[in-house]
């Protein structure tokens, strides 16, 4: 691999078959990762929220799972990526605070980001090949388009690849 690519949160990037991605510090965001088949062309993506449409200052698209990976997607086909070979993994969405009422909306936001970007990519017609999603600890992962291994990391916890 000739780079690491470095993906913010709330924002998402794409690279060629060359090149990895990664992004730390997945607490209750979700991280995406696309690619193409046959090309190697991918992108990850770092969900911070589930729906832009909830939030009244929504001008980072990338930060939510509905208007991120729809515009994660674009850009991928635009660099030559064929919208029926996309297969996607994706690993975060954890619990990371237990207080109040297990139910509220402010406390389950990492499974609330999980379900919104599974819902998009069904939509987008994606199939997901992977998860690493829930519990209660951060991730950080590097995706290799070139070859689908999306390895995930976690402090106190066995390296693993998905």
């Amino acid at each position: 691999m000739s780079e690491i690519i470095k993906v913010g949160m709330a924002d998402w990037k794409v690279c060629s078959k060359e090149d990895g991605v990664t992004t730390l510090g997945l607490g209750s965001c979700v991280g995406v990762a696309i690619r193409d088949t046959s090309s190697g062309i991918g992108g990850l993506a770092h969900v911070m929220l589930p729906d832009s449409k909830d939030t009244i200052n929504n001008t980072n698209r990338a930060k939510f799972a509905d208007t991120g990976i729809t515009d994660m997607v674009a850009e991928l086909v635009k660099k030559g990526a064929n919208m029926s070979k996309l297969v996607a993994k994706i690993a975060g969405g954890a619990q990371m605070f237990a207080f109040g009422s297990a139910k509220s909306d402010m406390v389950r936001v990492g499974e609330r980001n999980v379900a919104a970007c599974k819902a998009k990519l069904k939509e987008l017609k994606i199939p997901i090949l992977a998860e690493e999603t829930g519990e209660n600890y951060g991730r950080t992962v590097i995706f290799y388009p070139a070859t689908g291994e999306y390895i995930i990391k976690a402090v106190g916890k066995p390296e693993k690849t998905i």
